[in-house]
């Protein structure tokens, strides 16, 4: 496969009633270490998310992406976590957890362009 680089990812979900296993997925989270990518992409349909869960904290959901963003992107405001190097800040997003935003599994794919591949995932998966 000439040019195509391996990348993994994952879907970010919300699980607001963890107990209930319901989520709506929101964004991705793709890695690529040929790339040196690792990004993230979400998108919050606050419309859809009340109908589906009316209790759910639309703004306190929005404080986690914003923290999930800056360790993605390793900011200094993202804390220690963020100031580990891309492997390792991608395994830490995608660990399994019983929170509010989860990730699925990680999924491997192949592409020539993490970003595109991540717009695609994107567009296919959560819009």
């Amino acid at each position: 496969m000439q040019g195509k680089r391996l990348f993994e990812y994952a879907v970010l979900r919300v699980v607001p009633r963890v107990e209930r296993e319901e989520f709506c997925n929101i964004g991705v989270v793709l890695y690529s270490k040929e790339a040196r990518f690792l990004q993230c992409k979400f998108h919050l349909d606050e419309l859809r998310l009340k109908a589906l869960f009316a209790a759910l904290d639309i703004e306190e959901l929005k404080q986690y992406l914003e923290s999930f963003e800056r360790i993605c992107n390793g900011s200094k405001q993202g804390g220690q976590i963020a100031q580990l190097d891309q492997p390792s800040r991608f395994r830490w997003l995608t660990a399994t957890r019983s929170t509010i935003l989860q990730s699925s599994k990680v999924h491997p794919g192949f592409c020539e362009d993490p970003s595109m591949a991540l717009q695609k995932l994107f567009e296919e998966l959560v819009l």
